[in-house]
């Protein structure tokens, strides 16, 4: 049955002839995802028609052909629009069970959804909510209707519902989903959720009915039904989760992450504090858990890294609280296992060497931050980064050890994975200008100390505790051997000048400061110097004649034909040269005549 036909049957009204038709339909086009332009027109009056047959009264049977047939349809974003109107948009919001009801609030003072039938039918529900779903991530002003029919606060509604059975996993994927797109479209709509549906506690609330936890200690999560041998020496084996949870609270995370960008960049008060440390806890059990597929723990994994990079840093602390265990990782009488985990995620990200910036960074920022405002977590990070320096003869970044292949990094041609390595680096040195010499050279050192003017050293290293002394006895052996730019014991060169005479020397060093003289002036080089704030300033001719009048009188000369003149000067210098070549010329010709006269 072609399209025309099909429209035919439904222009005729009868609700068995347009349930076939449609049926017929949609089994066709169940797995088309792309159209051409053949038939736009038809496309768009079918669905005029279905959205028409949705007002009536119809029997499930033919309200789920209409539901389909517009999830269908919705898939091509440029036919949309017989779908992104506020009555089109109504209709679906009511039969995905999400409409709300306009000046009608329940006894409590909520809000009150308006169900389109008294026992819904789930299957309508979803396919309700994937149309809408097609339709907002298709167009920016279905987006717009969406809010302003109040749908985030229907979808909020539900999820407050949570723990009832009636709604399946379905249901909920698509309503999270939802929520999801039009966070993610328009700031209006994160704040409402943010501030007016406290949207941080609501979204932690389902997280935590989603992934079945209980709380045996106010910021210490676990599994319920999970039971935990205190006479085990190994930690407690936590079942993988199933794929649906995983799916729905990766969904949360993503909504979660999308309200709370801003959330390290401003001030919370107490009661925010709170929602965030909770939720902070919640998100440590995150990492902790995996799912029945490896690449469902990574995604995981992955949206949980990068909520916890949105809280607030003085919210992370609940990620050291929960109590030592056996088969804990332990240090300084504190819980590392989420620090831990969280190092081994990022040099994992590391050696797959794809999309770093992505996959790498979150995880690395968190673990700077952390170290930064947390002793314990520093000092743990510092013992497994840069533990004492034994090798003193091959480069830093040589190795295949965690601190060679950050410092690595501190030359990648990516400028915010360049930056975040060293930083991490730095706070793991204190910001101790030497220390981080030390342990990376001051050629990979040099970027980070020019940026933060420390290239003379010095400067505040922060509030940082004291550390013992850590150098080994092969360092404090090779320390005075130590080369400060490779960070390393170089081998003995032979003296490239060794044979020269004095005059041959000069020679040498004239040659290359007229290459760099010349590479100067085609602007290919810009010849810098340090600022009296340790920066990196460009150098003028006056700095040049400043760095004559320091040198010995004897090597004056010499440098001071090769100053960088003004355009002007060096027009005179040229014009005085060239008459002086003219009167040695007529002086020359003169004599030659006063000889053939004699």
């Amino acid at each position: 049955m072609d399209l025309n036909a099909i429209i035919e049957n439904m222009e005729t009204g009868d609700q068995d002839a347009a349930l076939m038709a449609l049926q017929t339909y949609n089994k066709k086009m169940t797995q088309c995802f792309t159209f051409t332009t053949d038939e736009e027109e038809q496309r768009e009056r079918l669905g005029e028609l279905v959205l028409g047959f949705l007002e009536r009264d119809l029997q499930p049977s033919c309200q789920l052909a209409c539901l389909e047939t517009i999830r269908i349809l919705s898939r091509d974003k440029n036919n949309v629009a017989p779908f992104i109107t506020h009555t089109a948009m109504q209709t679906l919001s009511r039969h995905a069970g999400i409409a709300i009801s306009h000046g009608n609030v329940d006894c409590e003072g909520g809000v009150v959804l308006v169900p389109f039938a008294e026992n819904p039918d789930l299957e309508i529900i979803v396919e309700a909510l994937k149309s809408i779903c097609n339709i907002c991530l298709h167009n920016k002003v279905a987006v717009q209707v969406g809010q302003d029919l109040q749908l985030i606060v229907g979808i909020a509604e539900r999820l407050k519902q949570c723990g009832e059975d009636q709604w399946n996993h379905y249901v909920r994927f698509f309503d999270l989903r939802l929520m999801f797109l039009l966070t993610a479209q328009r700031v209006a709509m994160r704040t409402q959720l943010l501030r007016e549906l406290r949207g941080v506690s609501l979204l932690s609330n389902h997280l935590d009915a989603t992934l079945g936890l209980c709380w045996p200690d106010t910021f210490e999560v676990g599994r319920a039904g999970v039971e935990v041998d205190p006479d085990s020496e190994e930690p407690a084996e936590m079942p993988p989760l199933s794929r649906e949870k995983i799916e729905r609270a990766m969904e949360i995370l993503k909504i979660l992450f999308n309200i709370t960008y801003d959330a390290n960049r401003r001030e919370v008060d107490e009661e925010e504090a709170a929602a965030f440390r909770h939720l902070g806890a919640i998100l440590r059990h995150c990492l902790m858990s995996s799912a029945d597929a490896q690449d469902y723990t990574e995604e995981f994994h992955s949206h949980s890294l990068n909520l916890l990079g949105n809280l607030p840093l003085s919210c992370l602390d609940v990620l050291l609280m929960p109590k030592v265990q056996q088969g804990s990782i332990e240090y300084m009488g504190v819980n590392m296992d989420a620090v831990n985990m969280l190092l081994e995620y990022m040099e994992k990200r590391l050696d797959r060497g794809k999309k770093l910036k992505e996959t790498m960074l979150p995880s690395l920022n968190l673990l700077t931050e952390s170290a930064r405002i947390h002793r314990e977590t520093r000092k743990f990070l510092r013992m497994k980064v840069l533990p004492p320096l034994r090798d003193v003869k091959n480069l830093p970044e040589v190795g295949n050890a965690l601190r060679n292949k950050l410092v690595r990094l501190m030359t990648n041609i990516d400028t915010d994975v360049k930056n975040c390595a060293a930083e991490f680096l730095f706070v793991l040195c204190k910001e101790s200008v030497s220390r981080f010499i030390k342990y990376t050279g001051y050629g990979n050192a040099a970027g980070l100390l020019a940026a933060r003017g420390l290239l003379r050293g010095g400067g505040n290293p922060g509030v940082y505790s004291e550390d013992e002394d850590s150098d080994t006895e092969e360092y404090r052996e090779a320390k005075s051997q130590i080369n400060p730019v490779t960070g390393r014991v170089e081998d003995e060169q032979p003296n490239p000048m060794e044979g020269m005479t004095e005059e041959q020397k000069e020679l040498e060093a004239m040659k290359l400061v007229n290459m760099f003289d010349k590479l100067s002036r085609s602007n290919i080089i810009q010849p810098m110097m340090l600022g009296i704030d340790g920066s990196m300033t460009q150098m003028n001719s006056g700095d040049l004649r400043r760095m004559r009048d320091q040198i010995p009188q004897g090597q004056q000369l010499h440098l001071q034909t090769q100053l960088r003149l003004e355009p002007q000067q060096q027009e005179q210098q040229q014009e005085h040269k060239k008459e002086q070549q003219d009167q040695q010329q007529q002086q020359g010709s003169g004599s030659e005549d006063e000889g053939e006269v004699e």
